[in-house]
């Protein structure tokens, strides 16, 4: 069974860095696109970035282009999600997301909170 778990997230001052991982187990990462959403408290959800299964094609909401990175080791079964110059208003739930034969995957998601 495919899962998603997300450590890391917490808090972090503006201007600062945070880096969020996704750990994929049950299946082969490789063979998967994937993608991060958030959400913020009162607003909907909204995908912030995703990556091809080779990694080479990536795409970013317009608000964290220039700051924030998406990677993936496929070797690791990883997804990582590199934030930089955090905002106030990047404080929100962040969510490692992936689709199987129409099924959506999503994990727990993890808390990032950027306040001084």
């Amino acid at each position: 069974q495919l899962q998603l778990v997300e450590p890391g997230g917490g808090l972090v001052q503006p201007g600062g860095s945070l880096r969020l991982s996704c750990e994929v187990s049950g299946v082969t990462s490789d063979n998967y696109r994937f993608a991060w959403f958030r959400q913020a408290p009162g607003k909907e959800r909204e995908e912030v970035s995703c990556i091809s299964q080779s990694g080479y094609s990536t795409k970013y909401t317009d608000s964290v282009k220039g700051r924030l990175a998406i990677s993936r080791n496929n070797a690791r079964n990883t997804v990582s999600l590199q934030m930089n110059a955090l905002k106030s208003e990047d404080t929100a739930v962040y969510c490692c997301h992936t689709r199987s034969r129409a099924t959506d995957f999503w994990g727990r998601g993890t808390q990032v909170t950027v306040s001084s």
